[in-house]
């Protein structure tokens, strides 16, 4: 077994892991820009968003938990290439700013060196296209700005991809409840989600303790079953969802929150199906904004597709070209959702 303890993480391997590096370096790297993310969400700073030409929102939030993840791999790993969702040019459009400053005044409290020209390196260095061969990361660094920006649900994503397929993949949920979202009483202390290839998946307060292991709800009649789903309907086709729901039996309420956290979510079984319903036929799900989660989720038992039932394809460069929406639940229940699809997406 695998022990090590870094700035008051305590991690736990079954078995001496060839990524046991990698593991390490990826939790000190979420774990800081989790942080960085709450202080700035804390601060209201985050109130000032920037409009991406998506017209989804970006945060000064963004690009700190970004140049905070990529100096920690850039130091440990100078050779691995990068896939990250922020890019250069926006974080040029505030240069010489408030807000801007603002931002290079959260990061020096982690990082005291750090200025706007090695920020600016650093969130440069996400540029790599991905692709099938040889190994990169890939990152989010805040999925779900939406729910950032709201104070719910928002997850800081890290995953090593190998070969098109991903190896490891950490979530840090800052606001995920330490007890579990049935409890309305749970103070929001925050959690860090992990998973190695073939060596399980597990969970972790942010601000330190011992890893436990967590494991998909398994239940044996879809009918029993919890959806988890997208806040916005505008990412998941929440009247879709409501029709499968139907076609299943399934009548308890759906668990809606932001972010790849409903990967958390239905991997330590606070609800049994992720549903990630296409609102376009062309839309193409990023990569960045499942690797990690898909990983915990496998390690825990779990097994997610496309809406066909299609395995993921991490290896077309930064979208999953081949593959539309996402279902992800335990494999005894899985392909009844499948089923049930074609006449719905009809």
């Amino acid at each position: 077994m695998l022990v090590f303890r870094d700035s008051g993480l305590l991690v736990k391997c079954e078995t001496m892991s060839k990524y046991a590096q990698e593991l390490k370096v990826a939790l000190e790297a979420v774990k800081s820009a989790s942080s960085v993310c709450h202080r700035i969400r804390q601060s209201q700073l985050s109130e000032d968003a920037i409009s991406k030409k998506d017209k989804s929102p970006v945060t000064i939030a963004d690009f700190a938990s970004q140049a905070v993840i990529i100096q920690h791999l850039e130091t440990a790993f100078p050779n691995d290439p990068i896939v990250a969702e922020e890019d250069l040019e926006q974080l040029e459009a505030i240069r010489g700013s408030a807000l801007g400053d603002s931002m290079v005044g959260f990061i020096q409290d982690l990082l005291p060196d750090a200025d706007w020209q090695a920020i600016s390196s650093w969130v440069a260095l996400g540029n790599y296209s991905g692709g099938a061969k040889g190994r990169f990361w890939t990152i989010d660094p805040i999925d779900g700005t939406k729910g950032f920006l709201r104070n719910g649900q928002y997850a800081v994503a890290l995953a090593l991809i190998e070969d098109g397929i991903p190896v490891l993949g950490v979530l840090g949920c800052p606001n995920y409840p330490v007890n579990g979202f049935s409890d309305s009483e749970n103070k929001d202390d925050g959690l860090l989600f992990y998973a190695v290839d073939g060596e399980g998946a597990y969970k972790m307060t942010l601000d330190g303790g011992e890893a436990e292991t967590i494991h998909v709800q398994e239940v044996a009649n879809a009918g029993e079953a919890r959806f988890c789903e997208s806040v916005e309907s505008g990412h998941s086709s929440h009247g879709r969802s409501q029709k499968i729901a139907d076609a299943l039996g399934v009548t308890s309420e759906p668990l809606r929150i932001d972010s790849q956290c409903k990967y958390a979510a239905v991997s330590s079984g606070e609800a049994s199906i992720y549903l990630r319903l296409p609102t376009s036929e062309t839309y193409r799900e990023k990569i960045w904004d499942h690797a990690a989660g898909w990983i915990i989720h496998r390690e825990a038992g779990g097994l997610a597709t496309d809406v066909y039932g299609k395995p993921l394809d991490f290896s077309l460069g930064e979208q999953l070209e081949k593959n539309l929406g996402i279902v992800a639940a335990p494999a005894s229940i899985h392909g009844a959702i499948i089923q049930v699809m074609p006449d719905i997406l009809a």
